[in-house]
């Protein structure tokens, strides 16, 4: 793709790009003090590793209620409305096709910045994955509290585990798609947008007629 033409389009707002670097600081930060918490290495200590963890946990929290906030008002969340369109083309692409040098199916545009695979990915990270992750880890967090909640048929062991698979699918998450950024036109490209808010575009690039249609919906 390098040998294109590039153009840069404004996609990332400051609030987008402010959310998305702190949530990736506190999300990378609870991962360090969960998993020294569940044991599997010692860093800080157990306790304090205990409430940096839960302190965190509750700024996260915090935080993850703005951005809903902000993508229903900015009308954002359209951005992660799933589509099957181009999605076998993406897969192919993701499986096969980078690896032969070939142009990516989808490009972004200010009304579509994620692809049909992205939009599948994040919304069920944002949907399912993270909600699920607080659920339990606020339960944990007020054990103590459960008999007053009436919530004593609760298993502690139980909760734990569930969190536990929570935090190593967030990280696997995390992994995928720290390498994902490396797959611009250049390895930098996708990281280097969400620091300034631009990225680079095929200058020829027209915004696809399915994600016009997306729009409108």
């Amino acid at each position: 793709m390098s040998e294109h033409k590039m153009k840069k389009i404004y996609l990332y707002s400051k609030f987008e790009r402010f959310w998305h670097w702190v949530q990736s600081v506190l999300i990378i930060l609870l991962l360090v003090t969960g998993f020294e918490v569940h044991g599997s290495f010692e860093l800080l200590g157990f306790m304090k590793a205990v409430d940096i963890h839960n302190t965190i946990g509750l700024t996260w929290l915090i935080l993850f209620v703005f951005i809903v906030f902000w993508m229903f008002v900015t009308h954002e969340y359209k951005q992660y409305i799933p589509t099957t369109k181009k999605l076998f083309e993406v897969a192919m692409y993701y499986s096969s096709g980078i690896f032969k040098g070939e142009p990516h199916p989808v490009q972004k545009s200010k009304n579509a910045k994620h692809n049909p695979m992205q939009r599948l990915t994040y919304l069920g990270l944002t949907a399912v994955l993270l909600p699920f992750q607080m659920v339990t880890g606020l339960l944990y967090w007020a054990y103590n509290d459960w008999a007053d909640w009436g919530l004593g048929f609760l298993d502690l062991e139980v909760l734990a585990l569930l969190h536990l698979i929570g935090g190593f699918a967030i990280l696997i998450f995390l992994i995928v798609h720290v390498y994902m950024t490396t797959t611009g036109h250049t390895i930098t490209a996708h990281i280097a947008a969400m620091f300034s808010g631009w990225e680079e575009v095929p200058e020829e690039e027209t915004v696809p007629d399915w994600e016009r249609k997306a729009e409108r919906h």
